[in-house]
């Protein structure tokens, strides 16, 4: 009986080593690949920038409000040298004392300063002094404290879709568009209705824009998806699976968040809910303008559009009535919390 019980007790212990030499071969094969994301100089699509200390980032301690900068780049015809302006751009905000994260989508179009130039949209800010320029224009703007951005292409974006094995998604109309500029290449062709996307129908969806409300819906179609794939990264298989998820991806991605940072952010994320999203500017505090002969979205109130954030980041759509929620009407009237 006593050999019996020492045989499953070794049985036992080899299965846990086993189990502890997956998982820490798993963790170092995905921090190697999140190391990829962060490109060198030479590497970098974005190395004729120089880095200058007044666009430099704040350093993420760890303990206070994070805000991670997302930026999709369309690089159709680009030449040597060029930088695509940043199609899509939203801010992940995530708060690692009430486990919260929010979602910001901007508005390409928006008339902003940006630091050094003329005014301008905000997305040629990337175009003009990088991804800092990129962060610090919309930092000043939305008064967010943004410590990292990320940026990715259309092809990553679809190897990322289909990395993660396709999401399943309800496409509330028809959207066709057909341009031969690009050969076809990306035209789009969805039917209404819940169906499984892979990559390249996913970048159909957060692509289109050709309906009455324009820039406007597709803000808002994309943080809807991007909740999507966060929701499908969290599952089990693709946990297993992130070192050949990333590895897929890094190709076309860069950042600035250090491997460490990430394994951080992943964890945050990990731990964390949605607690809302929403369009920045506002419709309230949008107007149209004509700057030299185009036209832009101007901002009523700036002040007025830096209290819109601090408010929603206050709030918790999931919660039972987040507007009587004593968190969310502390969180609303603490700007050092939420910077």
């Amino acid at each position: 009986m006593r050999r019996k019980w020492k045989i499953t007790l070794y049985t036992m212990l080899a299965a846990i080593v086993i189990v502890i030499g997956f998982v820490a071969w798993k963790a170092y094969a995905t921090y190697n690949q999140m190391d990829n994301i962060q490109k060198s100089k030479e590497d970098s699509r974005f190395s004729q920038f120089e880095e200058k200390p007044e666009y430099k980032p704040p350093e993420w301690e760890g303990s206070e409000r994070v805000n991670v900068l997302l930026m999709g780049g369309d690089e159709r015809g680009l030449r040597k040298g060029e930088v695509a302006r940043s199609d899509s751009m939203l801010i992940a905000s995530f708060d690692p004392s009430s486990k919260k994260i929010h979602l910001f989508s901007i508005l390409r179009d928006t008339y902003a300063d940006i630091p050094g130039y003329k005014s301008n949209r905000v997305n040629a800010a990337i175009t003009l002094g990088g991804p800092e320029l990129a962060m610090k224009t919309i930092g000043d703007m939305t008064g967010l404290n943004i410590q990292y951005y990320v940026y990715v292409d259309f092809q990553g974006f679809i190897k990322l879709v289909d990395a993660i094995g396709g999401v399943d998604f309800y496409v509330e109309k028809d959207m066709k568009y057909s341009d031969a500029a690009d050969g076809h290449v990306y035209d789009i062709n969805l039917k209404k209705g819940q169906q499984h996307l892979d990559g390249e129908h996913a970048l159909q969806y957060v692509r289109f824009r050709h309906d009455k409300l324009s820039d406007f819906t597709r803000t808002e179609r994309q943080r809807e998806f991007l909740k999507a794939i966060a929701n499908k990264l969290k599952t089990g298989w693709n946990l297993i699976k992130l070192p050949d998820i990333l590895s897929e991806v890094t190709p076309y991605m860069e950042s600035n968040i250090s491997a460490m940072d990430m394994l951080k952010l992943a964890s945050l994320g990990y731990k964390s809910h949605q607690a809302g999203s929403a369009q920045l500017p506002p419709m309230e505090l949008l107007e149209d303008r004509n700057v030299g002969g185009s036209s832009v979205l101007g901002i009523r109130n700036e002040d007025a559009l830096r209290g819109y954030v601090q408010e929603t980041l206050g709030k918790d759509d999931t919660a039972p009535d987040a507007s009587a929620s004593p968190s969310s009407s502390s969180a609303a009237t603490s700007s050092e919390g939420t910077k």
